[in-house]
Parts: C-alpha cells; structure tokens; sequence
C-alpha cells in the first residue's frame, strides 16, 4: 500500500518542476520533492450534492 502517491503532469506552482508533486492522503496534503512547498487538501464533505 502506498502512502504517498506520485502527480503526473502537474507542475508546482512555486518552483515550476514537472511530475514533482506528491500526494500524501493521511496528512491530506500536497508536497513538492524539489522546493518542499506544502498545500493542504480540502475534501467536499457533501460529495458535490446541492442543497
């Protein structure tokens, strides 16, 4: 089981690298392997349904 996935195709919005963001689920956020900028992930608790 992988706990951190791999992002193809993205590019870091702070550094700019290709294929270098990393997706880890458990900590619900976003990490580039070349700068090490963060983002955390924000999950839609209602799956989209409307009101």
């Amino acid at each position: 089981m992988k706990l951190a996935h791999i992002l193809d195709g993205l590019r870091c919005a702070s550094c700019g690298t290709l294929n270098a963001l990393r997706l880890d689920p458990i900590r619900a956020q976003v990490e580039c392997r070349e700068c090490g900028q963060t983002a955390l992930i924000l999950t839609d608790t209602d799956e989209g349904r409307s009101l």
